[in-house]
């Protein structure tokens, strides 16, 4: 039996408050239910709590999870690679010439450090370019400071082919031209990609199991 006055918990047999002294009275079923249902608001209200915590703790679903990019390549590297083996030979070449005219060794190393400059600008330029196949989509972006995406939906592709030259099929990349079908039409061209068979048949494969949706 609980005191009406101070809410301590009492023995039923009980005649005053073991706390406050106060008389005890017996409770009518009213004071009773009431009391019950007090009790399961607050369980509700600390379970409803939880919840919502829970809820908050959850990580946000971004764009890239709902989609996540089957793959995502750029143009081939080899060539700014064999720049970056001409460059460093030149400027050997060049330090050597430089010093049998008596210029300063300071000079000679910076203007043979300036060759790297040009295959330094096309490693950028080709860093600049990423071609990316997602479930439903081709996207093409390029640009560093000012970035250009364009998306062309799968659906909206004829057809893929491989075109390689015969410097390329020699070492081993190609481009994938894309017949594009949308409003824009023409021809969407990835340059120099690495294996470009493998990645035309991902592309493929992937418009083939949108057609069977």
């Amino acid at each position: 039996m609980y005191c009406i006055k101070c809410g301590t918990n009492n023995s039923d047999a009980a005649n005053f408050c073991r706390k406050c002294g106060e008389l005890m009275e017996p409770e009518d079923e009213t004071q009773v239910a009431a009391r019950n249902v007090g009790a399961v608001a607050d369980v509700r209200a600390e379970y409803r709590s939880d919840t919502e915590k829970q809820v908050q703790t959850l990580p946000a679903v971004t764009d890239d999870e709902t989609d996540p990019p089957i793959f995502a390549i750029g143009p081939t590297l080899m060539f700014v690679k064999i720049g970056y083996v001409l460059a460093a030979i030149g400027a050997l070449l060049l330090v050597g010439i430089l010093s049998m005219f008596s210029v300063s060794a300071w000079i000679s190393i910076l203007m043979g450090l300036l060759l790297f400059l040009i295959p330094a600008y096309y490693h950028l330029r080709a860093k600049l370019v990423r071609y990316s196949l997602t479930s439903t989509q081709i996207e093409v972006d390029s640009g560093l400071v000012g970035r250009t995406t364009r998306n062309i939906p799968l659906r909206r592709i004829q057809d893929v082919t491989v075109a390689t030259s015969a410097t390329q099929r020699l070492l081993g990349f190609g481009d994938l031209v894309i017949d594009n079908a949308s409003e824009l039409g023409g021809k969407v061209v990835l340059k120099n990609i690495n294996s470009p068979k493998q990645y035309a048949d991902l592309m493929l494969k992937q418009m083939r199991r949108l057609e069977g949706r």
